[in-house]
This record gives structure tokens, C-alpha cells and sequence, in this order.
């Protein structure tokens, strides 16, 4: 059994370097608002974000949900000291109310473990899980929910100059 992961300020500031450093997301100005180890939070501006109907677009709210569940799932692997691309594989995305309000998106691990994913990484070079994020209302239901499973491929190491690959 591993320790507990704890916030890393150092991983907080590169994942939001990252973040910024695509444009999409970049316009979106999104923010990370909170890391625990197993929960990841995120928050973008509805000005950013307004549809005409004056509430959040409904491709912000999956995109900041799928943000959420990328970084958590980067913020583990990193974690473990592994170097993997992560990969959103699938999305499965409910809208249940409309959301007139910032937004907030949390992700975290739908079943299994941490560990189960990073030991399957490590064995076989790929690993998938599947995580939930949801983006609540600010009265506490829920304007979107969704499943994602995500994919992480260990990078091939680089061979030195004259090594036989």
C-alpha cells in the first residue's frame, strides 16, 4: 500500500502551466481551486463561458469536467514518478440543469485504485480507468455529470546515440 498522495504545489503550478499553455483551454481561463490526492477541482468564469441563453455553454461544462478528470489522472501518474502521455478515451456526459453561475468541476476515481492503475502502468506500459467529474450548481445539485475513462501510455525512453533500440 502506497502513502497517501498529498497536494504538491510544484505539480499544481505545471499542470496550470500547461493548462495556460493551450490555447483552448488558455481561453477558458481555467483555474485549479483544489488537489487532495484524490479529488481534483477546477473553476472558470461564466463570463468566459456564456451561452445565448445567458448560462454556461454546454461544451465548457464537458470540457471543464474532462480537464478535471485529465489532471487528476496526470497530477496521479506524475505522482508515481512516471513519465505518460494521458488520454481521454471515452465520455459518457449527462446535463441536468442549466448553470447561471461560475463554473466549478470536480473529477475523481469511479471504482478501483490509485495503485491497481499505476502498477498496470508500469507492468504493461499502458494503463485505463474510469473516473466521474461533475459540475455543481451553486444550491448543490448538479448541472452536468460525467464518466470518462482515460488512458496513460508510458513514453518510449529515449535511446543514447550509438545504443541499439
Amino acid at each position: 500500500m502506497t502513502a497517501p498522495i498529498t497536494a504538491d504545489p510544484a505539480a499544481l503550478e505545471r499542470l496550470q502551466a500547461h493548462f495556460d499553455g493551450m490555447p483552448p483551454v488558455a481561453a477558458m481561463q481555467v483555474g485549479i481551486t483544489g488537489w487532495d490526492g484524490d479529488c481534483l477541482r477546477l473553476s472558470a468564469p461564466l463570463a468566459a463561458h456564456v451561452n445565448d441563453k445567458g448560462c454556461a455553454f454546454g461544451g465548457s461544462l464537458v470540457s471543464l469536467a474532462t480537464l478535471a478528470a485529465w489532471g487528476l489522472v496526470t497530477l496521479r501518474v506524475e505522482a508515481a514518478g512516471l513519465d505518460a502521455d494521458v488520454f481521454v478515451a471515452a465520455t459518457e456526459v449527462r446535463y441536468r440543469a442549466p448553470l447561471f453561475a461560475d463554473l466549478h468541476a470536480q473529477a475523481w476515481l469511479e471504482e478501483g485504485t490509485w495503485q491497481g492503475f499505476i502498477d498496470t502502468l508500469r507492468t504493461r506500459g499502458r494503463a485505463s480507468t474510469w473516473l466521474v467529474a461533475s459540475v455543481p450548481l451553486p444550491d448543490g445539485g448538479i448541472a452536468t455529470e460525467a464518466r470518462l475513462r482515460y488512458a496513460a501510455i508510458l513514453r518510449a525512453p529515449v535511446s543514447a546515440p550509438g545504443q541499439a533500440d
